[in-house]
C-alpha cells in the first residue's frame, strides 16, 4: 500500500473475537527525531525498532539529500553517519515530505539555521496544511520562506546566514512546532528559549538530551520552559524506538468493541505525554491493563492488554488532555460510540488542522452510519448507545487515522463500514492490514 498510489476502497464487517498479541510497529514520532538527530550528530547512530512506513521513509531520504549516510540494514536495523550540527548539504532535488506534517515541519527547522535553501512539497494533503505556524519562528533565527498563499506548500526555504537565538512562545499546543524550534536553536550560537503553556509530548527533549544537548526543562508561571544551549557536537547513539502508542490505538480499540476480544500489545510506549487516550479509557471503564512496565532509552513502556468491554460509559474528557491524545481522537470517538451515554472530547480545534479536518470527517462519517454526534469549533460530542448501525461509506480525505478509525467501526457495528481511500495507512501503520487479519478482523479490499 503506497502513501502516493491510487485510491484503495476497502471494507471492515463484524468477524469472530480478536485475540493473540498485536506486535505493532515503531513509534513514528520516535523515529522521524531518531532519523533526524543522527543526521545532525558526528559518527554512526543506529536505530533498531525504526518505523518503517512512507512518512518515516520520507525523512530518510531527505537526510540523505543533505549529506547524511542512511543505510537499512532489514528487519527495522538502520545507520545514520550524522554530519554534525550546521554540516547539512544543500540538496539538489525538492524534499518531498508526502504526508507527514511532523517530517517536514522537524526538517525545516532542523535545516533552517544552515546557510541551504531547500524546497519542500508533499501529498494533496500536505499541501493544504498551514507551515507557517512553523515558519514564522524560524524567520526569528534569521531564516525565510516564500511559498504560496497562506504559508501552504510548495515552500522554499533559505537558512539563516547568521543565525540569532530566540525567545519562543508557542501559541498553540504543538510538539511539532515546539521541535522544529528547539531544533532550529542546535546552530544558534547562545541559549534559545521555548515557551509552552501546554506540556506537548516531549520526544525532542528527551532525545536531544540523550545525544548530549545542553538542554533543561522547567515549569514556571509562564508555562514549560525549554532553554537549549546551541552549537554543541552531538553524540551519535544506539536508539531502540519502542512501539507506537498511536497505532496501537487501533488494535486496542477495536478490542474493546468486539465481543469476546482479548489482545496483548508488547512494548508500547507511554510517556506520559502520549497516553491521554488510554487514561481516558479506563475512565471510561475499559478493560485495559499494564504489564510488565520498564524504561527503555528514555521513554517508559509496558506491555498493554485489551479485553472487550461491554460496559463502558461515556465521561468528559478534559480540554488539557488533548495534546496527550490529539492523534487518538478520531478512534476514541469509534468506542464512544460503542459505550453508553454522552462523551465529550474539548479542546480539540487541531483537530480542524490536522491531515484532514479531523472534527467534521469523524462527525460526517459516524453520523451517515447511525451514530449520534454533534461537534463545535473545538469539541465532539457522541451520544453512544453501545452500538452503530454501520452500513455506510466513509470519506478519509488522504487521512490515515480516518482510514483506520472507520474500518475499526465497521469490526463490530451492525452492518459493514466502507472507506473510500485506505492507501494512506501506510504512511504510519504499514502492516495494518495483516497484523488485524491475523488477530481475527476481515477487512477487505474491493475492485
Amino acid at each position: 500500500m503506497s502513501g502516493h498510489g491510487p485510491s484503495i476502497a476497502m471494507r471492515a464487517e463484524a468477524a469472530g473475537p480478536l485475540t493473540v498479541v498485536a506486535e505493532v510497529p515503531g513509534d513514528k514520532s520516535i523515529s522521524h527525531r531518531a532519523l533526524i538527530l543522527g543526521a545532525m550528530a558526528v559518527g554512526e547512530t543506529r536505530i533498531s525498532g525504526l518505523l518503517e512506513g512512507d512518512d518515516v521513509l520520507d525523512t530518510a531520504k531527505a537526510m540523505a539529500a543533505f549529506g547524511a549516510e542512511v543505510t537499512n540494514h532489514g528487519d527495522g536495523e538502520w545507520s545514520v553517519h550524522g554530519v554534525g550540527v550546521g554540516g547539512f548539504a544543500e540538496p539538489d532535488h525538492v524534499i518531498d515530505c508526502g504526508n507527514s506534517g511532523t517530517g517536514v515541519r522537524l526538517i525545516m527547522g532542523a535545516m533552517a539555521t544552515t546557510p541551504i535553501t531547500v524546497t519542500f512539497t508533499g501529498d494533496g494533503s500536505l499541501v493544504k496544511r498551514p507551515m507557517g505556524r512553523v515558519t514564522d519562528p524560524l524567520a526569528l533565527f534569521g531564516a525565510a520562506a516564500h511559498g504560496r498563499a497562506g504559508g501552504r506548500l510548495p515552500l522554499t526555504i533559505v537558512g539563516a546566514r547568521e543565525a540569532v537565538p530566540v525567545r519562543y512562545e508557542v501559541p498553540v499546543p504543538s510538539a511539532q512546532v515546539k521541535s522544529a524550534v528547539l531544533l532550529a536553536g542546535l546552530n544558534a550560537p547562545g541559549e534559545t528559549v521555548v515557551i509552552e503553556k501546554e506540556a506537548t509530548r516531549d520526544h525532542s527533549e528527551r532525545m536531544l538530551a540523550g545525544f548530549g544537548a545542553e538542554i533543561r526543562v522547567e515549569e514556571t508561571n509562564e508555562g514549560r520552559v525549554i532553554t537549549l544551549k546551541g552549537q554543541p557536537e552531538l553524540s551519535p547513539q544506539t536508539i531502540h524506538v519502542p512501539r507506537d502508542p498511536s497505532s496501537a490505538a487501533f488494535p486496542v480499540c477495536a478490542a474493546l468493541i468486539v465481543p469476546g476480544s482479548d489482545v496483548l500489545v508488547p512494548g508500547i510506549g507511554l510517556n506520559p505525554t502520549r497516553a491521554g487516550l488510554y487514561e481516558t479509557l479506563r475512565e471510561m471503564g475499559a478493560d485495559l491493563t499494564y504489564e510488565n512496565m520498564r524504561e527503555e532509552g528514555g521513554e517508559p513502556v509496558a506491555d498493554l492488554r485489551a479485553r472487550h468491554s461491554p460496559d463502558m460509559h461515556g465521561i468528559v474528557v478534559p480540554a488539557h488532555r488533548a495534546a496527550a491524545m490529539i492523534d487518538e481522537f478520531p478512534i476514541l470517538s469509534v468506542v464512544a460510540a460503542f459505550a453508553k451515554g454522552r462523551c465529550l472530547f474539548d479542546g480539540g480545534g487541531e483537530l480542524r488542522v490536522k491531515e484532514s479536518d479531523r472534527i467534521e470527517a469523524m462527525v460526517t462519517g459516524l453520523r451517515a452510519n447511525g451514530v449520534d454526534v454533534a461537534d463545535t469549533e473545538d469539541s465532539m460530542t457522541v451520544m453512544g448507545q453501545g452500538g452503530a448501525a454501520g452500513g455506510a461509506t466513509a470519506a478519509t480525505h488522504l487521512d490515515h487515522r480516518i482510514a483506520m478509525s472507520f474500518l475499526c467501526l465497521g469490526m463490530a457495528s451492525d452492518a459493514p463500514v466502507t472507506i473510500d481511500d485506505g492507501q494512506p495507512i501506510a504512511t504510519s501503520f504499514p502492516i495494518f492490514e495483516p497484523l488485524m487479519a491475523g488477530l481475527g478482523a476481515r477487512v477487505v479490499r474491493l475492485d
